[in-house]
């Protein structure tokens, strides 16, 4: 499976394997949970998605590379401790607590989650010494004696033989123990992810030609030609910041990310030719309608004459320039839910307060009291950055009800009206962005079909935007007429061919 549905696996367990009963006990006992072991190529994404399962499960993660750990951390230190056996005492060994047992005790304690998975990473790669811990690990859920505590999934992971000398292969005894999972590399999963995490658009648009280059591991006279997906994803955070400070990008720059020279030699001809055509053409403009008719007219023909990995490229930076659009649209709506969920908070406790209530002391104790919340969950580390974002926009929002609230002369039994007056004027403008987000695409649209027509690129062009799924659920919740003409035309071409097809069969059958 791919890692996407890797995710969701896992996903599923974790819901599962944390479902109680009436009494609080685990539904599926905590002795009879196998532990996952994903097994996959290197530099895939298995360490991201235990992240994204744990934040959205709302569940503790401790996670480990095991082969920076020794034995002693691992299992504990000795001890002696004395016992008293049929009336005589005897020195007894026995072991500190492990450092990986105490880490997720401490994640209970400090975030309060008293559920999570255990994340053990490079599992089959540990030292001779280590490897009988593992063993016993996936069998007993324990580190030397201490056990996991109830509640926490355990999920491993390792790379197959093939990618990995020090790979140690599990018995049978085991395998019988663990919920395997194999995860192989896809191209078009990894695509969404880096839509969505802003990895740089010469590497989409180089991918989307070069698939086969996605993933790549070649034995060598020298040892190993390699890509990653990780090689892919870091290479685009630096290249962000090499052109910030105008550094020259060079193969041997590229090759410190992409360890296979064909590749990263590749990826450096398509990367300026990108730059080039990113300069050349003021996508941006096209998009905002700055530009001239004239100007335009002109860009589409320069384009009309251009090499098809180029046209690729104008693809790839025009869809990347809507997705930007759309980020950007998307935020401000998310402003406008949050604001909608505090008027409607403070409507319903306008509705219930006392008469001798005031407004402005309402909004006072509103704002002290999502301060103290926005700093407790910040202490105790639980802050993430879009609560962040959303706790200051929540604040934001009531500040500006209160200073309105001051200008309007604080005039009694106006409150509700001055409410619902801030909101509507928010959600008017937000309905303007929301039209020009749509003459925007209208624009792409547009630009596309008079420089490409109906050819390959108009058809690859309607694939990029449904294969984002930013920008496809805009245009699915907020309508576009042009994407819907050119889906319907490429839906009407590809049913030609297939007639054309049948037909041809059918001739050649007859002719027999």
């Amino acid at each position: 499976m791919n890692i996407a549905q890797a995710k969701e696996e896992i996903k599923n367990t974790v819901r599962i394997y944390t479902r109680k009963n009436e009494d609080g006990s685990y539904k599926i006992a905590p002795v009879h949970q196998r532990p996952v072991l994903l097994i996959g190529p290197p530099g895939i994404g298995k360490t991201a998605i235990m992240e994204q399962v744990a934040k959205e499960c709302e569940i503790g993660l401790v996670a480990y590379t095991i082969t920076h750990h020794t034995r002693q951390s691992a299992v504990g230190l000795p001890l002696i401790k004395n016992e008293v056996f049929g009336g005589k005492e005897y020195a007894v060994t026995e072991y500190t607590m492990s450092e990986i047992i105490a880490s997720v005790y401490q994640c209970i304690e400090k975030q309060g989650y008293k559920e999570g998975i255990l994340f053990i990473d490079e599992i089959n790669c540990v030292s001779e010494t280590l490897a009988p811990t593992m063993l016993q690990f996936l069998q007993c859920k324990t580190f030397g004696t201490h056990k996991i505590p109830d509640g926490w999934v355990i999920v491993a992971a390792g790379n197959p033989p093939q990618y990995n000398k020090s790979v140690r292969e599990f018995d049978i005894v085991t395998l019988d123990r663990v919920k395997w999972i194999e995860v192989k590399e896809d191209y078009s999963v990894w695509r969404n992810y880096a839509l969505k995490n802003k990895v740089h658009p010469s590497i989409i648009a180089y991918l989307d030609l070069k698939t086969e280059q996605f993933y790549k591991i070649e034995a060598t006279a020298d040892g190993y030609a390699f890509v990653t997906a990780r090689g892919w994803e870091d290479l685009s955070r630096i290249l962000w910041m090499y052109e910030e400070l105008e550094l020259e990008i060079t193969v041997e720059f590229l090759f410190e990310y992409l360890q296979h020279e064909e590749v990263a030699r590749g990826f450096l001809g398509f990367y300026q030719l990108c730059k080039r055509m990113k300069e050349e053409y003021g996508l941006m403009q096209i998009l905002e309608g700055t530009i001239g008719e004239e100007k335009l007219e002109k860009e589409i023909l320069k384009l009309k004459e251009t090499e098809f990995d180029a046209r690729v490229a104008i693809l790839t930076f025009l869809s990347d320039g809507i997705h930007q659009k759309i980020e950007s649209y998307d935020k401000k709506e998310q402003k406008v839910r949050i604001q909608y969920q505090e008027a409607k908070t403070l409507l319903e406790q306008l509705e219930n307060k006392k008469e001798t209530d005031r407004f402005s002391e309402l909004l006072d104790r509103k704002i002290e009291q999502e301060k103290h919340a926005f700093l407790v969950k910040k202490e105790q580390g639980l802050l993430t950055k879009e609560e962040k974002w959303e706790k200051e926009q929540q604040r934001e929002w009531l500040e500006e009800l209160k200073n309105a609230w001051k200008q309007s002369g604080t005039k009694s039994g106006t409150e509700q009206e001055l409410i619902r007056a801030c909101f509507n004027q928010k959600r008017e403008v937000q309905k303007q962005e929301k039209e020009k987000m749509q003459e925007i695409l209208e624009r792409a649209f547009d630009f596309a079909g008079r420089a490409f027509g109906d050819g390959q690129e108009s058809a690859m062009f309607v694939e990029r935007l449904s294969m984002d799924e930013r920008i496809l659920k805009f245009i699915q919740k907020n309508g576009c007429s042009a994407y819907q003409k050119a889906g319907a035309c490429i839906q009407a071409e590809e049913r030609e061919e297939e007639l054309q097809n049948e037909i041809q069969k059918l001739t050649n059958f007859l002719q027999k």
